[in-house]
């Protein structure tokens, strides 16, 4: 991408996703906007991954003079914390992305999301059910099996309604009941087969507090946020796609806006840890000194070891958008950050191991200065001043 995050307009083949959003746009869809977001959970560091999504979302909506909005999807309060929500937004901005006053939280949707759960359930679309976790993996089914009803499936709308404001109220232990849509245990489509949307779970949330005993699951919120902040193209990793029927299927049952989600292929690269809980295992088992180790691919690790933004986005625009996984060497996220530095760093000249040298030619005690460029390319970054002597350590 270019300094501003925006894809390069002049590329022969637009990416498929540009090539959805045009063809969304020529139909009017959402009135041609495009508003796009990234929406990281605050339970660790971005890394090189979070990156190439940020680019790719902020600079989608750059292109097309759209709307980015940054939003925590903070619906796990257990492995939440306040200091990734600040390193999140320190790092957002440092790879240049704005989201001028669009900065939100899915914890800020909390009371409607309940009053939407409540609609369901007036609707017959939701039950609460009191299967253990382990009695409805059993009741799910498999790939090649389709799963069973709950036993409590079809409470009447009156008695969900009670036993949901009392799961909220706090009158029941954590884990004991759940808030699930009504789909279809027999859907080929697994996440079809009666999602979990509430659970119990007391635990303090680092914005709301104790006000919540119960929190809504990943797939109930994401859609709907991306509804209430109007995001016209959800665009997500591939492990999302079989999530995608889910995420209509709320939007369509609730009447709501509906944004279109768009998956593409995770960032893979050789040799490198990429996934979230084995980086926080690191750090909690002290392989390494923080989330920002050098040695580490996040975001913050990369800033230390001395990548700039600019190699970082240049990085992302090369290896380019794909619909399917593949995997892309170090050297293409090497090969950015010294082309980078090459163009803007002042060259220098330390001596680690020195051998002294003396010019048996040169006068004692006489010393000449010589000009020696910063940047043989780069006149504007100056010289710096070299002696030369009888003795020289090389």
């Amino acid at each position: 991408m270019s300094s501003d995050l925006r894809p390069n307009s002049e590329k022969a083949a637009r990416n498929f996703i540009e090539q959805i959003i045009d063809a969304d746009r020529a139909a009017g869809k959402g009135g041609g906007r495009v508003h796009t977001r990234f929406p990281p959970e605050p339970n660790g560091y971005l890394h090189i991954g979070h990156a190439k999504s940020i680019c790719l979302n902020y600079g989608l909506a750059r292109q097309y003079g759209g709307k980015f909005t940054l939003r925590f999807d903070d619906t796990n309060p257990a492995k939440e914390e306040q200091e990734y929500v600040d390193s999140i937004v320190d790092d957002v901005r440092w790879l240049g992305a704005q989201w001028e006053d669009r900065l939100y939280y899915a914890s800020d949707y909390f009371d409607q999301l309940y009053r939407w759960a409540i609609q369901l359930i007036k609707a017959g679309k939701a039950y609460v059910c009191d299967l253990s976790a382990d009695e409805m993996r059993q009741y799910r089914g498999s790939l090649t099996e389709p799963g069973r009803e709950s036993p409590y499936r079809n409470r009447s709308a009156e008695e969900n309604l009670d036993l949901f404001e009392r799961m909220k109220n706090g009158e029941f232990p954590d884990g004991s009941r759940t808030l699930r849509a009504k789909i279809d245990m027999a859907a080929p489509n697994i996440n079809l087969r009666d999602p979990v949307m509430y659970r119990i779970k007391r635990a303090a949330h680092h914005r709301t507090g104790d006000t919540w005993c119960i929190y809504p699951s990943y797939d109930w919120t994401h859609g709907q946020s991306d509804s209430i902040e109007g995001i016209t193209h959800s665009i997500c990793t591939l492990e999302f796609e079989n999530h995608r029927p889910l995420y209509d299927w709320f939007c369509r049952e609730l009447a709501i806006h509906h944004p279109r989600q768009i998956e593409f292929a995770r960032l893979n690269l050789t040799y490198a840890v990429m996934s979230k809980r084995k980086l926080l295992q690191l750090v909690q088992e002290r392989h390494v000194a923080g989330w920002d180790d050098p040695r580490m691919l996040t975001i913050r690790g990369l800033r230390r070891r001395g990548y700039t933004p600019e190699a970082i986005r240049s990085f992302c625009d090369r290896i380019g958008v794909a619909k399917f996984n593949s995997t892309i060497e170090m050297a293409w996220l090497e090969d950015a950050i010294r082309e980078d530095l090459n163009q803007r760093a002042p060259r220098a000249l330390a001596v680690l191991r020195p051998l002294k040298v003396v010019l048996t030619n040169v006068p004692e005690g006489e010393t000449r200065e010589l000009d020696a460029a910063n940047h043989p390319q780069k006149p504007e970054l100056g010289t710096s001043k070299v002696p030369f002597s009888r003795e020289l350590y090389i």
